[in-house]
């Protein structure tokens, strides 16, 4: 199959989503009309290859492959939306708004919001579940304070990828080091290397934004403090929700029974501390004896008074989720479809046959993560068919493997939230509430990993060839 027509839905999507973003803005591409794309770029993929006659065994083979990778995020996605419903309903999230107002100086807010969710992400191994809990509080303390969507939501996912990044608990840390025959804790010291002066670089960046920034006044804060405080019974117990769940987290629950566990503490909680609340709904039309059910899987509103807070305590549940889920499905469609027609294999192999020095080797292994990330619309997937393809170019090349790990976790790992119709751009930005183009500028770690991999490679830094025997 000639390379000209392995691109051809990848061309047809990219102009497409280009297309969309330019007449109707960057929130058009988690709409229903990415769907629509994603379909329309899967049905050009199929119609390009009836002449090469392509086996259906293939073609099934490769939509398996897909399926197998993204089809376990569906309940983690759905979990996720009922997580942030009772989180918020519970009044932990307003808890920890309104401590955050009290306590954090709107200055350093943005380095602390980074540094938080780097901890917070390390301990627990999770960016998904750090910025699903943490990172809402973060998003509607910031928001109050003045700060735009996109610095937030950057700060966070900036904080929360690191940590996810070099966590030992973290599983695409594990896949990397896993994938390509390194043991973890070299992966990870190899990849300090790149990631600490991304990371740096990146609070210093959140720092000077700090600085700069024109703020809420101070009497405002005030005024969403007391809506809140109107609104909420906002008690130091409530931090038995996020107790238990850091609890399961550290137990090594699945993560689907830590997501459950976290949600159903948040539901209890609402009854628990809530009881407002709970007369306000049932106020709303909501009965009794189905509240339960309304408040973990459909939308919710609660009036606090504020313009600003309504928007934030508003809550959509497992349905408000559903969306995300159809995108992510469409997505993956389309990866099988690039695997199983052999596009995928066609475009990747044309583009590493020539490889031979390590400046070119690296490059292009970041530059097959951000494509792969973007083809396959799956982290797990893209890290395995990446340590798969370039395993053998490097040993023929001499160089180590822990290079190749490190490589493919700077492109693959840190970038996937950057991709729009990516299984993991398209949930951070449904949990945030902040379009992926909106934050992308702002996510400097995300930005400046692939980068300091390329620099690190081209001054050659640590990175050095093996003896022809080592390599047999």
């Amino acid at each position: 199959m000639p390379l000209g027509v392995a691109l051809i839905p990848v061309i047809i999507l990219l102009l497409a989503l280009i297309s969309l973003i330019a007449v109707k803005g960057p929130d058009s591409v988690q709409e229903w009309s990415s769907h629509i794309l994603l379909g329309a770029a899967t049905v050009s993929c199929l119609i390009a290859v009836i002449g090469y006659r392509r086996p259906f065994k293939a073609l099934k083979i490769g939509m398996l492959k897909s399926f197998k990778q993204i089809i376990p995020s569906f309940p983690v996605l759905l979990l996720i939306g009922a997580v942030s419903a009772t989180w918020m309903l519970s009044g932990t999230v307003p808890m920890l708004i309104d401590y955050g107002l009290k306590l954090l100086n709107p200055t350093m807010f943005l380095f602390v919001t980074c540094a938080t969710c780097a901890v917070i992400s390390v301990l627990t191994g999770s960016s998904w579940t750090t910025i699903a809990t943490i990172g809402v509080a973060f998003m509607g303390i910031g928001t109050v304070m003045g700060y735009s969507d996109g610095w937030i939501a950057g700060a966070i996912i900036s904080g929360a990828y690191f940590g996810d990044k070099v966590s030992p608990l973290s599983d695409t840390t594990v896949l990397a080091s896993s994938s390509t025959g390194v043991r973890l804790f070299t992966h990870i010291r190899y990849l300090m290397i790149t990631s600490v002066p991304a990371m740096s670089l990146a609070l210093i960046a959140f720092a000077v934004a700090g600085f700069t920034t024109t703020l809420t006044d101070s009497a405002s804060a005030t005024e969403i403090e007391q809506a809140l405080e109107s609104t909420f019974n906002l008690t130091p117990w409530l931090l038995m929700i996020p107790a238990l769940t850091v609890t399961a987290i550290f137990m090594r629950f699945n993560t689907n029974i830590v997501l459950m566990v976290s949600a159903l503490a948040g539901l209890a909680g609402v009854y628990v501390f809530q009881p407002g609340i709970i007369d306000r709904l049932i106020e709303d039309g909501h009965s009794m004896s189905g509240l339960g059910f309304t408040m973990l899987f459909t939308d919710t509103a609660v009036s606090t008074g504020s313009e600003i807070l309504d928007p934030l305590v508003a809550t959509g549940g497992m349905a408000g989720m559903l969306p995300t889920v159809r995108l992510v499905a469409a997505a993956m469609v389309f990866g099988g479809a690039l695997m199983g027609t052999g596009m995928l294999s066609v475009i990747t192999e044309t583009f590493t046959r020539k490889l031979d020095s390590p400046r070119l080797i690296v490059g292009a292994t970041v530059g097959s993560g951000l494509f792969l990330n973007s083809c396959t619309a799956d982290q797990y997937l893209s890290i395995i068919i990446g340590g798969n393809l370039y395993r053998r170019i490097y040993n023929r090349n001499r160089l180590e493997s822990r290079l190749l790990s490190r490589s493919l976790e700077d492109s693959v790992s840190v970038t996937s939230v950057l991709i729009p119709w990516n299984s993991c751009g398209v949930t951070q930005s449904a949990v945030l509430g902040v379009s992926t183009l909106v934050y992308l500028p702002y996510c400097f770690f995300n930005i400046l990993s692939p980068l300091m991999s390329l620099t690190m490679a081209w001054t050659g830094y640590r990175i050095r060839r093996l003896t022809r025997a080592a390599c047999e």
